[in-house]
This record gives structure tokens, C-alpha cells and sequence, in this order.
């Protein structure tokens, strides 16, 4: 399996999006274009070896339509089956598991993920507004994604007995280690550096969140390259293969949101995908056997919370972990060693698949100064919606025999 490539450009400001509607079409197909090109490049293939494909893009207003047809299109695939498929911020991920589920059941032998999203181009804001977002239709019309993971974060405090002060450091820390990690890597679109006084002076979004708790809007294409171990050995003789072991979603059921029997405190979904995740590639104990992971740190309190729903930290454990610099990039248990939806802001169809290039270029040892010791086995957590109602996606991927 190969995937490949985080493809950005500088974003042209909403104004000069409505301003041309040609040009708010052509953008999209721009980044699809670029990270495809790297990805076919990386894979030595010739685009007429693709036997089918999976597109992900969540928002309507990117000028994509409902079909995989504008993939089709941009990428002049040959006619192939095209799937168009969105599940909220974990659309990226579900391309992914559509290509990789494909080659599985060997339907296909060689298969495109790609997943885009051009949020400069729709004026999305990260807040709800009629026609925006979460809150389209009236669907959680008083709810934004600040104030939401606010509340898990209050929750989480309360229900482990850790005070305000003790959170704000950690979560900071969250924060300053992202950013550094990002400031070694050329594809992040935040590379500066900050430090924890930086985070905890910032103006407040949603208390207990500031401005540095949040991960930005932004635009992005990435997209992977899926085939079978044997094929892979087949076009690149001696090279490394990089596998997935395990890809799991799990879908809220409306129970975290509707009864008392959630503390608030914890993402039901994510630790529902990571243990079957865990069953199918035989990992028993993820804080040894795992050498990295790449969360969905859409606010630094979801990153610490994942830490403890992922089997990472034990419960209420991850504020001192952060504090103790266990998720550094020189830690135990490296967390967003390529700076995370932090620093590379949220493009939503893209987010899941950027993860996965991460840990690939970890795996073959090309991720340049950020690069770990060793990593065999490294994980990605990809989260749509709100910690009370969501869907988490929770992928394994390895070296080939690791």
C-alpha cells in the first residue's frame, strides 16, 4: 500500500472565490491533482493501472457535486468505478477503508483514495451559521465545535478531579509540542514555534480553550495509492511495504447524547473503533506496541483525551504524560510528530488520509528531521462531530511482517 502526499497551495481570500465561480471550481481539482501526481510518482503506476477509486470531500460548497464524477474528471481517470463518500471530519478515512476494503475482498488490484476539501473557497469559519456546517438544517443549531469540546474538557477536569491550572499547562503543552513538530516539517501550513506562555495568554475561544487550543480552517488534498502486498513487491522489487493491519469505524448510536450514562468525559466511539482496531491486528498492549500515532487534535483537549480512549494513558493519566513529555517527539509515544490538525488546520476530507501519509513516511524512514528511531506500527484516529454524538475511525498500519 501506498499513500502519498498532503498537497496545499496559499489560499485565495472568500471574496476572490465568489468573485469567480470557475475559479472556485478549478481550485479544488488543483490540489487533487497535486497530491495524485505525487502519489502515482511514489508508486511508479501509470494512472490507466487504476481499477477503481474512493473520493472524499464533505462540503457541497467546494464545488465538487454529489458524484465522484469531478474527481473523474480532474485526475482523467479511464472510466473506472468512482465512489463519492463523506462521514463528517472522518471523511478521509472512510476512502480510505472503501480502497482498502476493495483490495481485501479482491474486487480490485489496484485502488485510488483521495480525499479534498477547499474550505477558503465555501466561508466556512469554524462557527455554525444557517447554511454552514454542523448546524445545516437546524442540526445542532446553538452547538459550535469550540464550545462542545469546551464542555469536554470541563468534563473531563471534573470527572477526574484535575484542576483548572493543571489542565491549561497540558493542554499547552499539547500545543507548543505540535508546533514544534510542525516547524520540521515543509508541508505544515503553521511552522512557528511557541511556547507555553504564548498558549496560556492568547485570547479565550470557548473557556477552557484558547486561541492555541484550536486547529485552524484550511485547504488541502491527500490522497493513497492501495494494492496487495504482492503486487507492491511485483512493481518495486526490494522495497519496503508499508500495510494497513487494521481499519475500524465505529458510528455514535445517539446514547452519549441522550442518556446519563455517559460521563462526558471521554469519546464512546473512539475507544469502541480502537478495540476492535486492536483485535484485528493482534495488539494487546498499544502503549508498547505502537511507535506513534496521529489523532484527530481538532482542540488540544481531544488530543489528551484520545490519549487515555486509545489505551495510550491510563485514565486521568494523560495530563501528567503530556506534562512528562511522553507524546514528544523524542517521548515514549511520539503524537503528531508531523504537527497534527494543529498546525496543518482542518481541510475535512483530507485530514484522515494526511495521518496515514504521516505514519508511511515514518515507516520509510523519509520524514526528515522529524523522523523517529523506528517505527513498525503507528496509528490513526480520525473523529467526525461533536464528543456527544460522532464517528471515530481508528486505523493500524505497519510494516510489512512487523
Amino acid at each position: 500500500m501506498w499513500p502519498a502526499a498532503f498537497a496545499t497551495r496559499s489560499p485565495f481570500s472568500a471574496w476572490a472565490a465568489r468573485a469567480s465561480a470557475s475559479a472556485g471550481t478549478l481550485r479544488p481539482r488543483i490540489l487533487m491533482a497535486e497530491s495524485f501526481n505525487e502519489a502515482i510518482a511514489d508508486a511508479g503506476i501509470d494512472v490507466k493501472q487504476i481499477d477503481a477509486a474512493w473520493f472524499g470531500v464533505c462540503l457541497e460548497e467546494n464545488n465538487v457535486g454529489k458524484t465522484a464524477g469531478p474527481l473523474a474528471q480532474a485526475l482523467r481517470l479511464p472510466r473506472i468505478a468512482a465512489t463519492r463518500v463523506e462521514n463528517a471530519c472522518a471523511t478521509g478515512t472512510e476512502a480510505l477503508r472503501g480502497a482498502v476494503y476493495a483490495v481485501a475482498a479482491g474486487a480490485y488490484d489496484i485502488v485510488l483514495a483521495l480525499g479534498v476539501e477547499k474550505l477558503k473557497d465555501t466561508g466556512y469559519g469554524g462557527l455554525p451559521v444557517r447554511t454552514r456546517g454542523i448546524s445545516n438544517d437546524l442540526w445542532l443549531p446553538n452547538s459550535t465545535a469550540p464550545g462542545a469540546f469546551a464542555q469536554l474538557a470541563s468534563a473531563y477536569s471534573a470527572c477526574h478531579g484535575i484542576d483548572a491550572g493543571t489542565l491549561k499547562r497540558a493542554m499547552a503543552r499539547v500545543s507548543v509540542k505540535s508546533h514544534a513538530n510542525a516547524a520540521l516539517n515543509p508541508k505544515a501550513h503553521l511552522r512557528n514555534v511557541i511556547t507555553e506562555e504564548d498558549v496560556l495568554k492568547a485570547p479565550t475561544i470557548a473557556a477552557p480553550l484558547g486561541l492555541f487550543d484550536c486547529s485552524g480552517v484550511s485547504d488541502g488534498s491527500a490522497c493513497a495509492i492501495v494494492t496487495t502486498p504482492d503486487i507492491a513487491r511485483g512493481l518495486k522489487p526490494g522495497a519496503d511495504i508499508v500495510t494497513i493491519k487494521a481499519l475500524e469505524i465505529s458510528v455514535s448510536n445517539g446514547e452519549e447524547a441522550s442518556f446519563n450514562t455517559w460521563d462526558g468525559a471521554h469519546i464512546a466511539t473512539a475507544r469502541t473503533a480502537a478495540a476492535r482496531a486492536y483485535k484485528d491486528a493482534g495488539i494487546t498492549d498499544p502503549r508498547r506496541q505502537i511507535q506513534m500515532a496521529e489523532v484527530h487534535d481538532c482542540f488540544s483537549i481531544t488530543e489528551l483525551v484520545l490519549m487515555e480512549d486509545l489505551g495510550f494513558s491510563a485514565p486521568g493519566r494523560a495530563v501528567q504524560d503530556a506534562l512528562d513529555g511522553v507524546f514528544d517527539l523524542n517521548g515514549a509515544l511520539p503524537v503528531q510528530p508531523d504537527g497534527g490538525l494543529k498546525c496543518f488546520g482542518h481541510p475535512i476530507g483530507a485530514s484522515g488520509l494526511r495521518m496515514v501519509y504521516e505514519v508511511y513516511q515514518q515507516i520509510l524512514g523519509r520524514a526528515g528531521k522529524r523522523q523517529l528511531a523506528k517505527v513498525d506500527v503507528g496509528l490513526t484516529q480520525n473523529l467526525g462531530g461533536h464528543p456527544h454524538q460522532n464517528v471515530s475511525a481508528v486505523a493500524l498500519i505497519g510494516r510489512f511482517g512487523a
